[in-house]
C-alpha cells in the first residue's frame, strides 16, 4: 500500500508554513517534504512536527536564491564554496528533524559555460557531499526535471542522472523519481521505474498534464501504484503537485490507497 508525503511547498499553501505540517497530518498524511526548511529555525520545524506526528520524508540541498529564480546550484562552477557550505547546513538540520533523505538540484545552466564544465562541477560536488551524508546516516539524490517547467535544467532525463551516478561512484548516490517530470521528459514511467529500481530511493507525482493531483490527467496511477507495490517500494511517495481546487477538497484521489 503506497504511504504519502505531502509537499508542503505546493499543498495548503493559504495557511502559514509551519501550519502546514498541522494541516497535512489532520488529512492523514504520515509525511510531509518541502523544496527546503532553511528560513526557520530547525527547533521550530521539529516541534511542528512532533506536535503533528508526522515524519519528514525529504528536502533538498540549499538551492541558492529561489525567489530570484535559482534552482539549485550543484553544476555552477563559481558557487562550489556556497554547495559546501550548504551540505553541512543540510545535515544540521536533517539531524533535528529526523530526515534520512536530501535532494540536489542540479541547477539551471547558465550561458557560457560548457557543458563538460558543468558535468564535472556537478560530479565534484557530490563527490563532496554523498560521503559526508553517509556519515550522518542521510541518503544523497539527484532529481531529473523536465525542461518545460525549468528550461535549461542541467539534468531532465532518467539516462542523464545515470550517467552522473556513473561518474561520481558513490554507493550514496541515488535518483529522486518524479513521475510527472518523467512523463513530460520520457514517458515509459513503468518499465523505467523497474530497470532503476535499485538506484532510486524517493518518488515524487503529479499528473500530466497541468501537474495536478492524480486522476486529472493521462497517468494511469492505478496502475503504478500497484506496480509500485509488486516491486516492492516501500518509501514515501511526495504528492508535489498543484490542487485543482483547494489541498484538502481535492485529496478524493487518496482514499482508495489509505
Amino acid at each position: 500500500m503506497p504511504k504519502f508525503a505531502a509537499n508542503l511547498s505546493f499543498l495548503y499553501a493559504d495557511l502559514p508554513f509551519l501550519d502546514r505540517i498541522a494541516a497535512a497530518a489532520k488529512d492523514g498524511f504520515p509525511a510531509v517534504e518541502y523544496v527546503g526548511p532553511y528560513d526557520f529555525p530547525e527547533e521550530d520545524i521539529a516541534a511542528a512536527l512532533k506536535a503533528a506526528h508526522v515524519k519528514q520524508a525529504l528536502f533538498n540541498l540549499p538551492a541558492g536564491d529561489w525567489a530570484g529564480g535559482e534552482r539549485g546550484i550543484g553544476c555552477l562552477p563559481d558557487r562550489v564554496e556556497e554547495f559546501k557550505a550548504g551540505v553541512d547546513k543540510a545535515i544540521s538540520y536533517a539531524k533535528a528533524l529526523g530526515c534520512s533523505k536530501i535532494n540536489c538540484l542540479a541547477g539551471i545552466a547558465p550561458n557560457g559555460v560548457a557543458p563538460e564544465t558543468l558535468e564535472q562541477t556537478l560530479v565534484e560536488n557530490l563527490k563532496y557531499a554523498a560521503p559526508r551524508l553517509d556519515e550522518a546516516g542521510i541518503k544523497l539524490l539527484l532529481e531529473p526535471i523536465n525542461l518545460r517547467d525549468i528550461p535549461g535544467f542541467f539534468v531532465s532525463t532518467t539516462d542523464h542522472a545515470e550517467r552522473i551516478l556513473d561518474a561520481v561512484g558513490s554507493d550514496n548516490l541515488f535518483i529522486q523519481y518524479d513521475i510527472y517530470h518523467t512523463q513530460i521528459m520520457q514517458g515509459d514511467l513503468a518499465e523505467t521505474y523497474r530497470r532503476l529500481k535499485a538506484k532510486i530511493a524517493h518518488v515524487q507525482l503529479a499528473d500530466n498534464p497541468g501537474r495536478h493531483e492524480p486522476g486529472t490527467g493521462e497517468i494511469n496511477y492505478p496502475y503504478l501504484f500497484n506496480m509500485l507495490d509488486a516491486e516492492g517500494y516501500d518509501g514515501f511517495i511526495g504528492c508535489e503537485y498543484k490542487p485543482s481546487a483547494g489541498t484538502s477538497e481535492g485529496l478524493g484521489w487518496m482514499k482508495p490507497w489509505r
